[in-house]
């Protein structure tokens, strides 16, 4: 089983290179982040042409989340709990084949400090809370998407870099996605590339971030204990970020057995 993840930047201006991916890719399950279409847009029609099931929750020119599936996923959540006044599509879960997916677009935060981050803080302790509600079931569970965290200074092409201003790498974000993993949740790309540096998902649009690999990883899989067992493989699908008119992220996947 292959799981996926892209953050797609607007799914209608790429769908030409989304089918492409999936052509040459075949996943059997996708979180689609960053839709950025009306849920009367999506593309329904084309991915399931393709042979892909689809489940979105969109918001017009922002946001939005889908997961895409081989088997028709069945939706179990269209957001995350906790505040009931939240209007951000940021969050989607559904089952697919066995497996609990819950496709996540946690919010960037910046500028930071400010209302946009304290946002973001508030959003990942409302994500910690549900987490470990899903681990209590003890059922194969995937958490997956992008997290807008980048977790350590391997994660970084710099640890030096302006980045260290942004909301993505403030030590209090850093410290949430920590306490996802104290929970028992497996981060998968770096399970099976414990030492790799240049595990990047994200080049900025700006400063010439792809042709100098001056990347990030905040695209991230964690796993339950009953699925982190059957993790087979991961990686990044990283040249697809040098396609022109690309995403700024690439997508990343895992295998199970």
């Amino acid at each position: 089983m292959k799981l996926a993840t892209y953050n797609i930047n607007g799914v209608n201006g790429r769908l030409a290179q989304l089918l492409d991916w999936l052509e040459h890719e075949a996943p059997d399950v996708v979180c689609l982040q960053e839709l950025k279409a009306a849920n009367a847009r999506f593309p329904a029609a084309a991915l399931q042409k393709a042979g892909y099931h689809a489940a979105w929750q969109g918001q017009p020119a922002m946001h939005g989340v889908a997961i895409l599936a081989r088997k028709a996923p069945l939706v179990t959540r269209r957001a995350l709990p906790g505040d009931e006044a939240d209007a951000e599509c940021r969050y989607l879960e559904a089952a697919v084949d066995g497996v609990l997916i819950g496709c996540l677009y946690a919010p960037n935060g910046n500028p930071q400090p400010g209302p946009r981050f304290d946002y973001k803080l508030a959003w990942l302790e409302r994500l910690e809370k549900h987490a470990a509600g899903l681990l209590a079931a003890g059922v194969p569970v995937a958490l997956i998407g992008d997290y807008n965290v980048v977790p350590t200074d391997l994660d970084l092409y710099d640890a030096q870099s302006s980045w260290r201003k942004d909301a993505l790498t403030q030590p209090a974000a850093k410290a949430a996605f920590q306490r996802l993993l104290a929970q028992g949740w497996t981060d998968a790309l770096r399970a099976k590339h414990p030492d790799e540096a240049r595990l990047f998902t994200f080049w900025d649009y700006k400063r010439m971030a792809w042709p100098r690999d001056a990347g990030l990883r905040i695209d991230h899989f964690l796993l339950s204990p009953p699925l982190a067992k059957r993790l087979r493989s991961a990686g990044v699908d990283r040249e697809r970020r040098g396609l022109e008119g690309a995403s700024d992220h690439a997508p990343a996947w895992i295998t199970l057995r």
